[in-house]
C-alpha cells in the first residue's frame, strides 16, 4: 500500500536533491529497516513470559491456541522475504533517480509529471518483480508463472495509485517552492539537476 507513495517521495527528494539524496535516503532506509528485523528477531528468540502464555491459551471459542506460535508467525519473517525487500528497494529506488534525471534532460524543468510517472514506471516494473522473485522464487516454492502473474497485478496497482497520486506530486512542489521561495527552489533544483548530470 505505501510503495506508490514512497515512489513519489523519491521523484520530489530527486528533484531537489538529486540522485545522490535519493542515495542517502534509501541507504539509511534499508538501514533502519534492517534494525528493525535484527530487533524482531532478537525479540521473538525471546522465552515468552509463562502468564501470557495462560492468559492467551484458548481462542474465542474456548479451542487451544499456541499465541507464541501465531506471535513468531507474524513477526518473524523469513529470510528471503528480508532479502527480496532491500534489494528491489534499492535497486528501484537507484534506478527511479537515473531515469528521473535522464528524463529530465528532455523534459527540462517542466513536466515533472512526465518525469515522475516515467521513472515510476520503470522502477516499479524491477520492484514488483524483484522482491518476489527473490523471496518466492529463489527462497520459496512459486513457480515463474506466479511469480509473473503476482508481479502483473502488484505492478498494475503501484502505478495507478502512483499515477492518482501525481497531483500530491504537484502539491509537494508547490508547499516546497513556496517555502523556500520561487529563486531560491529554482537554485536548488538546478544544482541537483547537475550534480545528478555528473555522476
Amino acid at each position: 500500500m505505501i510503495w506508490p507513495v514512497v515512489f513519489i517521495t523519491t521523484d520530489i527528494i530527486n528533484e531537489y536533491f538529486g540522485k545522490a539524496g535519493v542515495k542517502k535516503v534509501s541507504i539509511l532506509t534499508v538501514g533502519i529497516i534492517l534494525y528493525a528485523f535484527l530487533v524482531i528477531s532478537l525479540v521473538t528468540g525471546l522465552p515468552p513470559a509463562a502468564f501470557w502464555l495462560e492468559v492467551n491459551s484458548t481462542d474465542a471459542n474456548g479451542n487451544a491456541f499456541d499465541i507464541n506460535y501465531a506471535y513468531n508467525s507474524v513477526y518473524r519473517q523469513g529470510l528471503g522475504i528480508i532479502l527480496g525487500s532491500v534489494a528491489a528497494f534499492l535497486l528501484s529506488q537507484f534506478l527511479d533517480a537515473t531515469v528521473f534525471h535522464w528524463l529530465r534532460r528532455f523534459t527540462g524543468s517542466s513536466k515533472i509529471w512526465l518525469r515522475a510517472t516515467g521513472s515510476t514506471l520503470v522502477s516499479q516494473l524491477i520492484d514488483s518483480f524483484v522482491v518476489l522473485f527473490i523471496a518466492f522464487y529463489l527462497f520459496g516454492n512459486w513457480s515463474m508463472e506466479q511469480i509473473l502473474s503476482v508481479s502483473l497485478i502488484n505492478y498494475i496497482y503501484k502505478f495507478a495509485v502512483a499515477i492518482l497520486l501525481t497531483p500530491v506530486l504537484y502539491f509537494a512542489h508547490y508547499l516546497i517552492d513556496s517555502y523556500l521561495g520561487e529563486k531560491q527552489a529554482e537554485k536548488i533544483v538546478e544544482q541537483a539537476t547537475t550534480e545528478s548530470e555528473q555522476q
